[in-house]
């Protein structure tokens, strides 16, 4: 059974997010909340935890997984980014972007698209999030909570709860965030590509 940790939008208890950092450390699967929908995560360099995101939601080898980042700083540490990118990506962040570019070796090859080498990389703008990730110390590796053959993915921690129980390792409920993923931008030949609209504005990119 899966641990429940209810943690309050505007004011996470320290306490708990601790414990879930510790979680993950230790190798769990949780289920947590974005500004764009709640999210598979696991740590980076656990193979266990990539496989189960594979598991849960049928993804094959060409899907770019998502590395959430605290910060910019922990950002440039795992993708490769010039100066004009730099400046779009850093306008746009925090917030509801996946940006995809070319990865640099600091990204485990489970990771990459096995053709591109390319990752996906956000900042997410919410605040149970970010504690989690500065308690954490380290990106969180992640994907969308959604499920094969559903439309959108579910928004309450105790529906997650219920429909993930024997899959995942915890969830973390800090109440609604909404049903649209973050808009995906390809920056990985230079000029950008949205792969996905979603819940960014995609205009700045068009």
């Amino acid at each position: 059974m899966a641990k429940y940790y209810d943690v309050h939008p505007d004011n996470p208890q320290q306490r708990t997010v601790r414990q879930v950092a510790d979680d993950i450390r230790e190798g769990a699967l949780v289920a947590y909340p974005t500004d764009s929908c709640y999210a598979l995560g696991c740590r980076i360099g656990s193979k266990d935890g990539i496989d189960r995101i594979r598991s849960i939601r049928h993804l094959d080898d060409r899907h770019h997984f998502t590395l959430v980042c605290q910060n910019f700083a922990q950002l440039g540490q795992f993708v490769r980014i010039d100066n004009d990118v730099f400046r779009a990506v850093k306008a746009s962040t925090p917030g509801s972007y996946t940006f995809i570019l070319p990865a640099t070796k600091e990204v485990p090859r489970k990771l990459l698209h096995p053709k591109k080498k390319t990752v996906g990389v956000r900042i997410p703008d919410h605040v149970v999030a970010q504690a989690l990730l500065a308690e954490l110390g380290e990106p969180l590796l992640s994907s969308t909570l959604l499920l094969p053959d559903e439309d959108e993915p579910m928004t309450q921690g105790w529906e997650i709860k219920d429909r993930l129980d024997h899959v995942v390792d915890a969830v973390v409920d800090s109440g609604d965030c909404g049903t649209e993923p973050t808009t995906v931008v390809d920056f990985s030949e230079g000029e950008p590509v949205v792969v996905r609209r979603g819940a960014g504005d995609v205009t700045r990119f068009e």
